[in-house]
């Protein structure tokens, strides 16, 4: 039997790969135009960071993450999600001792999780997103929410809508967990195992079980609004009036709570209605006390990640049309042993002065060469033979017209005929 990419990974082809560069390009530009600065963090993680960061309750600790020991015995985690290898890179590299904030972005993020494939979110999957440390401002929050809208409304994206909820801090989710335990206790024979135990030790995390008896008791279950301290709530006042300015359109949903525990006040998610069920496109909050608890000082921060293959599902299910790149500028056609090395030595020139170009490798008849030329769609083809070379000379034809020009064969005339 044939080897085969292990289930919940996906190879991405030359026919696919000019798409995400197009998304890509998109993503820096609008991270860019905000400020951001790019980082890259490893692949995998001490699972310690995952244990304290995003918290031994969540579904993705428990049943999701990809964990082994190394030859060091050593406990190594393909990280499940982004941000908390950002924070130990910010921690690490003390960079909350220089001038905050510090406002970083990553892209082609790969994420791991031991899960059932789902629409746009695979085993293996990879993400686009933004971290910004240093600011408490409901400021940072909305700047990071135009950064995920900028971007998915230059794709033309449509359907979208800004799902916004604010989950307290630790000065009132106490009362609210109380509430909550209170109210899920009286309906625990309802409860899966697992959020019977997360009752007692992380009730918010039973609002955000996908089993449907969990859910339906979850729709009953008191909202953190009603619990909000002075300060969470005028947060998000705050925010909402920074969306409304940048006309950003939202929906308050006192259910959401995002599935990581280091989430304090402000949670988002971006969704699609032109997917199915499982819509989310982007999500993100504020995270005031992570940096503190991986080892750092107090330093406030918000966030988002957006899954890379989902925005590329969104975009084929309104029908965008992402343009493809031109592949090559040029390509010379040879006849013979001379001309072909000819073309070779030419070909390398003219790479060099930034020119992409392309030459027969396989020994394809002159016909077949135009024949490929076509295929690839190459701007202009040159044929080479001997006259050509006897002469220096050769004519340069447009591909989308049949337009000749005779020129001189150096890498210069070229490269300016082709401009």
């Amino acid at each position: 039997m044939a080897l085969q990419a292990p289930k919940g990974t996906k190879d991405v082809l030359p026919t696919e790969s000019y798409k995400w560069q197009y998304c890509e390009q998109l993503a820096r530009s609008c991270a860019h135009a905000a400020g951001f600065a790019e980082i890259r963090t490893p692949v995998f993680e001490h699972t310690e960071l995952f244990l304290r960061g995003v918290g031994e309750t969540t579904d993705i600790v428990q049943k999701e993450m990809y964990t082994f020991l190394d030859k060091g015995e050593r406990s190594i985690t393909l990280k499940p999600e982004g941000t908390a290898g950002i924070v130990r890179m910010f921690v690490e590299n003390n960079l909350f001792g220089e001038t905050q904030p510090t406002k970083v972005y990553y892209l082609n993020n790969p994420v791991f999780r031991y899960e059932r494939p789902q629409a746009g979110r695979l085993r293996e999957h990879h993400q686009f997103g933004v971290e910004f440390f240093g600011a408490a401002k409901p400021s940072a929050d909305a700047e990071c929410i135009s950064v995920a809208t900028e971007l998915l409304s230059a794709l033309g994206c449509e359907g979208l809508t800004v799902r916004l909820n604010s989950i307290g801090c630790p000065k009132c989710r106490p009362a609210y967990h109380e509430a909550l335990k209170t109210y899920l206790r009286g309906h625990v024979d309802e409860l899966c195992e697992t959020c019977k135990v997360r009752l007692e030790q992380n009730p918010l995390r039973v609002l955000d079980c996908k089993v449907e008896s969990c859910q339906k008791v979850a729709n009953a279950a008191p909202v953190i609004s009603d619990y909000l301290c002075d300060e969470c709530r005028e947060h998000q006042s705050k925010l909402i009036v920074l969306l409304d300015g940048m006309g950003i359109a939202y929906e308050l949903d006192p259910r959401l709570v995002r599935g990581l525990d280091y989430y304090t006040k402000t949670v988002f998610e971006i969704v699609s209605n032109s997917i199915g069920s499982q819509s989310a496109v982007c999500g993100g909050g504020r995270y005031d006390g992570l940096v503190e608890e991986i080892g750092g000082p107090h330093v406030p921060a918000v966030g988002f990640g957006l899954g890379m293959e989902r925005l590329l599902l969104v975009l084929e299910s309104i029908g965008k049309q992402i343009p493809k790149p031109v592949r090559y500028d040029l390509y010379l056609a040879s006849m013979g042993d001379a001309a072909a090395d000819a073309a070779f030595m030419l070909a390398f020139q003219l790479r060099k002065a930034g020119v992409s170009v392309e030459i027969d490798h396989v020994g394809r008849s002159v016909k077949a060469q135009l024949k490929y030329a076509d295929k690839i769609g190459a701007r202009y083809v040159l044929v080479l033979g001997e006259n050509e070379l006897a002469e220096n000379k050769g004519k340069l034809k447009r591909m989308s017209d049949g337009q000749e020009t005779e020129l001189a064969l150096m890498a210069e005339e070229i490269q300016k005929a082709l401009n």
